[in-house]
């Protein structure tokens, strides 16, 4: 009888394999969408271990407080603007109808009201490429320089979101890879099965070319799902 497999051990939930959310700054999501203007003031940048860029704490005119992920470039006392048309300034949020063309932006709702879901990463931006009138659209230039179209209606950020340097320092040695993977509870390393003993994985032990045996039954009991579950084919397509 084999050892249980890393995956049995991660469905689990033990204190190894569970993810230190206590740790982590909460969710970070857009005030109801009124479209009114109003002003706020950063009081504090947040650094977030769940995050790959830091956060701002903003305190609205009306005294309520909101986090934002941070552009680059801000800094405490700056002040930024909810909603309105006028003059966008780094670290603005407002909607994508009343952003000119050719503006970075970041943290872009998908459809409106849902508080941010694309390009919230350090060192990110979008680009409002034009505006479609006729059918309330906006489309934007991804980081992966892919086109798409959003809601007219949806909120974004301007600016680039900070900590573009993140990955300018290497990783010297696997101890550091080790610790910053365990900040979000990624297993690292991650070592394949065919290096594996066989009392480890199924895939293991001293036989070769596990290839040709990597499909397993949808009724597999826990322990022997590995590999390819249920494949209607595998190996290389033959034209």
């Amino acid at each position: 009888m084999g050892k249980r497999l890393i995956t049995q051990r991660r469905g689990k939930g033990t204190p190894r394999y569970r993810s230190p959310s206590h740790r982590f700054k909460g969710r970070v999501k857009y005030p109801p969408n009124d479209n009114e203007e109003i002003s706020g003031q950063v009081v504090e940048l947040i650094h977030d271990p769940g995050r790959t860029a830091p956060l701002t704490k903003i305190l609205l005119e009306n005294f309520k407080e909101i986090k934002n992920i941070a552009p680059e470039g801000i800094k405490e006392g700056d002040w930024i603007t909810l909603g309105g048309k006028e003059e966008t300034n780094r670290g603005d949020i407002k909607r994508l109808g009343d952003i000119s063309e050719g503006t970075m932006v970041y943290n872009i709702e998908s459809r409106p009201g849902d508080g941010g879901k694309l390009v919230r990463s350090a060192g990110s931006t979008a680009y409002v490429v034009s505006h479609d009138k006729k059918t309330g659209k906006t489309y934007i230039r991804l980081p992966s320089k892919r086109i798409t179209e959003v809601n007219s209606n949806s909120r974004s950020t301007i600016g680039r979101v900070a900590g573009r340097g993140r990955k300018g320092k290497p990783m010297a040695h696997a101890g550091q890879v080790f610790h910053a993977k365990k900040t979000r509870n990624k297993i690292y390393p991650i070592v394949r099965g065919v290096a594996m003993n066989s009392v480890d994985h199924p895939h293991g032990g001293s036989h070769s070319n596990v290839g040709k045996s990597t499909t397993v039954s949808r009724n597999a009991p826990p322990g022997r799902k590995a590999g390819h579950i249920a494949a209607k084919r595998t190996g290389r397509k033959k034209k």
